[in-house]
């Protein structure tokens, strides 16, 4: 084979691999951008569920405080309502009482 020919096919060769060192550096750089856009997509869904999954534990929350809440609001009237019983029960008695004082200190003024 001339010397030329050789030469010529050696060009070639390197030629075709530097094309298929660049096909290849940018079918990685195209499989990079897709990973990248992949791994950003996976991180927003996450982010979604993690948001959801936060605010469906705050409202079991403001849920559980509100029973609460409404339970020491009864407990509070319950307790009211026995403290006005016992002060209504009591009120005669107190009565009595002061009346019988205040006899009393009248008589011993007189």
């Amino acid at each position: 084979m001339p010397r030329p020919e050789v030469l010529e096919r050696i060009t070639d060769a390197e030629d075709e691999a530097e094309e298929i060192v660049a096909e290849a550096e940018e079918d990685a750089e195209a499989r990079i951008d897709e990973a990248r856009a992949e791994a950003d997509e996976i991180r927003e869904q996450a982010r979604e569920k993690a948001e959801a999954a936060a605010d469906e534990r705050l409202e079991e929350a403001r849920e559980t405080i509100e029973a609460e809440r409404e339970e020491i609001l009864a407990e509070g009237r319950e307790e009211r309502e026995a403290l006005e019983s016992r002060a209504e029960s009591n009120t005669e008695d107190v009565v009595e009482y002061v009346v019988t004082q205040f006899e009393e200190a009248v008589h011993a003024q007189t």
